[in-house]
């Protein structure tokens, strides 16, 4: 329903200038603990070979790590990573989508120039008029004009929509910040996993190689009539089970050097000669600073997009509420008409219009009403979304300070087999040569060697992508590639 020059209804109108419907946005309380789960007076969780404390998260915390090959490595990220220049394109357009809806609420200014060769019918409606003597039935019409209108937004149906797409860039940006927290964190992992396993295929290699001399020990003492075909049988058979395992290493060691170069936008095998050199595995620092439970909303980019999704769903609702009431708009228009072209730009050519226009929904066979509980239901949802993804977040920081400090925990015992183990090594060919023992006990020596230097290696990686999970699920690190 519409209604033109109402005057008093503008006036109306004018008075109630700045109101806006609907629910505002509340940021969501999070009732955090006062310390970490597991965390006792000292702000602190320790272990035997180190401790985690309530300092600020280090921002840069992959430096201390101590290795610059992989520091190198990860300054690339921000350039090069394909999904972050993606999601960087996303927030572009966020910010264009944003502009755009925020021009709803601005004046707009549109000229019109028309030129028209019109001719009446003799037959048609215009017949029925009495025509001025001597007007021809044909004619030429030239119009410039100016048109403005003006939408007063008086109940925040537009900045309603303003608010929500704000909030959705804000979102947007949040999840590229999440995105640079993936990247860095996988790049981290991967890396260490790729020391990892170069580790492994040293001791690998170290071991084929007293097998190999095994081999030579059974066979000179064969030759001596010491020594049985079994045992070399035996001796051989260990020998080309250590070899075996070789290749799954490598296959390994190419796929994480791959994971890298997809993480930097390289092609397969493109840091090849970069990574190949075997390097030793990162030490984890003995302290690391996890910071305070309340923080972790603040800074996780996935905690903070979820806010900005209930933001723009709570503005959603408030735009739907505005659309239950009157749109207000100023409208104009002037400009100059003639038949003739060269007394277009005359004076008294000229033309004007120029007052208020109100529209006020009466009846839209329920879509009003409709789209209110849609937009009410999807800001509950949105809600409940929040809620799950911070406490998802508190059980990631809580199941990753666990297996950080289990693995720690591991390392000490594995370190020992590793030392008994070696030595038991040791005295079994020591008695092998002397004739005391058969081949079987150094074979079995040696497994158990090689078994516990591959576990002490693998607890090593656990400990540091441990590591790699606490900042990950601490959200740090993203600040420095995506700010």
């Amino acid at each position: 329903m519409r209604f033109s020059g109402t005057w008093l209804a503008l006036g109306l109108g004018i008075g109630l200038a700045g109101c806006t419907v609907g629910p505002d946005f509340v940021p969501p309380a999070n009732q955090a603990p006062s310390r970490w789960w597991g965390q006792d007076g000292r702000q602190g969780v320790s272990s035997p070979a180190g401790i985690t404390y309530g300092a600020a998260v280090d921002a840069r915390w992959w430096m201390g790590l101590g290795d610059p090959v992989l520091s190198a490595l990860v300054e690339r990220l921000a350039a090069e990573n394909l999904d972050l220049m993606q999601a960087t394109e996303r927030v572009q357009q966020g910010r264009a989508q944003r502009k755009v809806v925020a021009s709803e609420g601005l004046p707009h200014i549109e000229a019109h120039d028309s030129y028209e060769r019109m001719r009446s019918s003799p037959t048609g409606p215009s017949s029925l008029f009495e025509k001025v003597p001597g007007a021809p039935r044909e004619y030429d019409d030239w119009r410039d004009s100016l048109g403005a209108s003006w939408e007063l937004d008086l109940f925040g149906r537009v900045r309603r929509a303003v608010e929500a797409e704000t909030a959705n860039t804000e979102a947007l940006d949040e999840a590229r910040h999440g995105i640079a927290l993936m990247a860095v964190a996988d790049l981290v992992q991967n890396y260490i996993q790729l020391r990892g396993v170069q580790r492994l295929l040293a001791i690998t290699g170290d071991n084929l190689a007293n097998a190999r001399k095994n081999v030579g020990l059974v066979r000179d003492r064969f030759a001596n009539g010491v020594s049985t075909t079994l045992d070399i049988a035996n001796a051989e058979a260990q020998r080309a089970t250590i070899q075996a395992s070789l290749p799954q290493l490598r296959t390994e060691e190419a796929q994480l050097v791959n994971a890298i170069g997809l993480l930097l936008g390289q092609p397969p095998r493109a840091l090849e000669d970069e990574l190949s050199r075997s390097l030793p595995q990162p030490v984890v620092p003995p302290a690391i600073p996890v910071g305070l439970p309340a923080d972790l909303a603040r800074r996780r980019p996935d905690v903070r997009e979820a806010e900005a999704r209930l933001h723009a769903a709570t503005a959603q609702t408030g735009f739907a509420v505005a659309s239950f009431y009157p749109d207000v708009r100023l409208m104009g228009n002037a400009g100059t008409e003639s038949l003739q072209f060269g007394r277009t730009f005359d004076l008294h050519s000229a033309f004007f219009s120029v007052g208020p226009s109100i529209d006020l929904p009466i009846f839209e066979g329920g879509r009003l009403r409709g789209t209110l509980r849609l937009r009410e239901s999807q800001q509950r949802q949105a809600a409940i979304s929040y809620r799950e993804t911070v406490l998802r977040a508190w059980n990631e920081v809580d199941n990753a300070l666990t297996a950080f400090e289990q693995a720690r925990r591991r390392r000490d015992d594995v370190a020992e087999a590793v030392k008994q183990n070696t030595r038991a090594l040791t005295a079994a060919r020591q008695r092998y040569v002397e004739g005391t023992v058969d081949f079987l006990n150094v074979i079995a020596a040696e497994n158990a060697v090689l078994e516990s230097s591959r576990s002490l290696a693998e607890t090593d990686t656990r400990i540091a992508v441990a590591f790699v999970a606490i900042y990950r699920s601490l959200g740090g690190g993203w600040e420095t590639i995506a700010p």
